[in-house]
């Protein structure tokens, strides 16, 4: 039977005593490239562009027209952290609804706006915070800009151009023979010429393509052009694990060059799980403060205790706490103790027991059955004591990274 390791009184109170600062650094962190310089919109309460925080948005599943379902949807949202949220209108039964989910949303809704030039004006009458608008599929769009841009000025709302691989206006297909990033960008500087030929500035541009490449090489050329907020999207990114990867390395290399206001990770999932992704990869980056991280090995050959069971068990276990923790889950003698040194909170595993650390001490040792019990109960009293101090952060939920 391993006996645990008691640290000596003096130690140990010394650890208890100890102030221990688990919030972000008083200096910014550090990030890739300074952020491109935009234009700054407001969408509801949020600003976007300029310096504002990079936003995460997601869009509903739920039948707009099931007003309770897609409110309950959004409250979901909110909760994961979602700052933005789009919902569908491409009937007058949906814009029927629009009202009503507009004055009940706990975050900024937009009217996702098809085929008719009509839903725009039932949009921004409904009181939604903005408007998108995909000019290759909304008949004699071009003919509506200056009533759309006088009704969205009057009533405070900003607009989103969305250029869409999939839907682009059919002169620019004849002319490029398919939606090249040159297409995409061509079709979002002429609708953005347009309004602003009629004095109206408060809109963002997307130009998005299921193909990161694409996506990313439009992205570039748009944000050389203007200085428009620019909304970040891979479309269609597919199921869940494809979508990730494909929108973590597309969002990653514009937002590493300081391109992005907001984003929308599209996935073939649960919308919550966009939500998720995108702000993980903000996160990254260092351009989201981060919250709770769990950072575990890979696991190999010199592992001495089940890495992934252990990691998942203190995730699951950590389910919902928010604060900016970091939390090491070590399988072997090697990188452990260093891993777990760096870490707030981290565990150095091997011949059947756990060297426990907090903030680079240890500060016992407990047989391996007990190292999720224990990870969990000082990460609990941490929390408390950064509660107590009000250092707290009450949005978000615990991340993995594996390294």
């Amino acid at each position: 039977m391993q006996r645990a390791f008691t640290e000596p009184p003096a130690a140990r109170r010394r650890l208890v005593g100890m102030s221990v600062s688990l919030g972000m650094p008083s200096a910014p962190a550090p990030v890739l490239a300074p952020r491109r310089a935009s234009r700054k919109i407001r969408v509801g309460s949020v600003a976007v562009g300029g310096d504002a925080p990079i936003s995460v948005q997601s869009m509903t599943t739920t039948p707009t027209t099931d007003v309770n379902a897609t409110l309950q949807q959004i409250a979901e949202l909110t909760a994961a952290g979602c700052d933005i949220v789009r919902v569908a209108c491409p009937s007058q039964d949906d814009a029927d609804a629009l009202p009503a989910i507009a004055r009940k949303s706990q975050i900024p809704v937009i009217a996702d706006i098809h085929f008719q030039p009509k839903y725009v004006y039932a949009a921004i009458d409904a009181g939604c915070a903005a408007v998108r608008v995909n000019p290759g599929n909304i008949r004699k769009f071009d003919d509506q800009v200056k009533q759309i841009a006088r009704a969205a000025q009057d009533a405070g709302v900003s607009l989103r151009i969305g250029v869409n691989a999939g839907s682009l206006d059919k002169r620019l297909l004849e002319k490029y023979g398919k939606p090249t990033a040159e297409a995409l960008v061509e079709s979002a500087v002429w609708e953005a010429g347009l309004f602003e030929e009629h004095d109206f500035h408060d809109f963002k541009i997307s130009v998005k393509h299921n193909d990161p490449v694409v996506m990313v090489r439009a992205y570039q050329l748009l944000a050389e052009r203007g200085d428009w907020p620019l909304h970040l999207g891979v479309t269609e990114a597919g199921p869940a694990f494809q979508g990730t990867v494909k929108s973590a390395t597309a969002f990653g290399a514009l937002l590493s060059q300081g391109i992005g206001d907001t984003i929308r990770v599209s996935l073939s999932a649960p919308p919550v799980e966009e939500v998720k992704v995108g702000t993980q990869i903000l996160q990254s980056l260092n351009l989201r403060p981060r919250k709770l991280e769990i950072v575990s090995c890979p696991s190999c050959g010199r592992a001495q205790v089940d890495v992934y069971t252990l990691a998942d068990e203190v995730t699951a276990g950590l389910e919902g706490m928010t604060v900016p923790l970091r939390v090491a889950v070590m399988g072997c003698v090697v990188n452990g103790p260093g891993e777990a040194r760096e870490a707030d909170l981290g565990v150095a595993s091997g011949n059947g027991k756990g060297q426990i650390f907090v903030k680079g001490e240890v500060i016992k040792t407990v047989p391996e059955k007990d190292i999720v019990e224990t990870l969990i109960e000082e990460a609990m009293r941490i929390a408390e004591e950064m509660g107590e101090s009000g250092d707290g952060d009450s949005a978000g939920s615990p991340t993995v990274s594996v390294g």
